[in-house]
């Protein structure tokens, strides 16, 4: 299988690969400019619901068996897991919306079928309670957090990944944020948590020691620079990103073209 292989040879230095699913069509709808044209926002009907949890299960068993590791739940950035947590949005009156039970009810049974489908130990997820990305924010985002947190527990899934209230999307939006505000979610959840959200290589560094995080994740940093570990290690200069290149599907660049460290043996 050419995927397989293709995958083997990406992890050939021990590295553990995750795929991430995505919520949104590689072909979207287009309008043009200053169009009256608006998307229409409709409610999941609950046979649906039942066939998202049937595909996504089918996905992450068609990834483990081309070659992942695992996969990542996406229940962050107001794409649609987001959209049942966060109750600026979620205006539902089934069993899937009102309390905040039922508003994270979704994303529960979503995690229950793929670890049915591959095992708990190859599920992780990737939330951002206090972020209002595409109009999602939350009343009460430190109880959204703390529940999901404690619920996931009982799923046993290898890892929960969340952004720092300082990013909303691709924007910081407050450096004195109240430091250390995920605490209580790092607390309560009993598996490896990872952190995110415009950590440098100092800030990573030091919320480590300091048993903030078992991990630090590093998204632009990264896609700037291919060889970040070594760049990191070396204590090296980094390439500047270049975030107007970020998700542009044509010129294809800002993608694999970013330089790699010169050493000198």
């Amino acid at each position: 299988m050419k995927k397989k292989k293709s995958i083997n040879q990406k992890t050939t230095k021990e590295q553990v690969f995750f795929l991430g699913f995505s919520f949104l069509s590689i072909h979207g709808e287009k309008s043009t400019i200053s169009s009256s044209w608006e998307s229409v926002m409709i409610s999941v009907i609950e046979l649906w619901i039942f066939d998202v949890y049937l595909a996504l299960g089918l996905s992450a068993r068609n990834a483990i068996e081309a070659g992942f590791d695992g996969v990542e739940i996406h229940g962050a950035n107001g794409y649609l897991i987001d959209q049942f947590l966060k109750d600026q949005i979620n205006d539902r009156t089934d069993e899937y919306g009102g309390s905040l039970e039922n508003r994270c009810r979704f994303a529960l049974e979503l995690i229950e079928a793929v670890s049915n489908e591959i095992g708990a130990n190859r599920v992780g997820m990737r939330l951002s309670p206090y972020a209002d990305c595409n109009e999602s924010p939350d009343s009460n985002r430190d109880a959204l957090g703390l529940y999901m947190a404690n619920s996931l527990n009982k799923y046993n899934i290898i890892y929960l990944h969340v952004i720092e209230p300082r990013i909303n999307g691709s924007t910081t939006i407050n450096e004195n944020e109240t430091p250390h505000r995920l605490l209580p979610m790092i607390k309560a959840f009993k598996n490896t948590f990872i952190a995110a959200g415009g950590f440098s290589r100092r800030d990573g560094n030091k919320a480590i020691a300091e048993n903030y995080a078992d991990l630090i994740s590093f998204g632009r940093l990264f896609l700037a620079n291919p060889d970040l570990p070594r760049r990191f290690e070396l204590d090296a200069p980094l390439n500047e990103y270049n975030r107007s290149t970020f998700y542009i599907p044509d010129p294809v660049v800002g993608y694999t073209d970013y330089p790699f460290l010169e050493v000198t043996p």
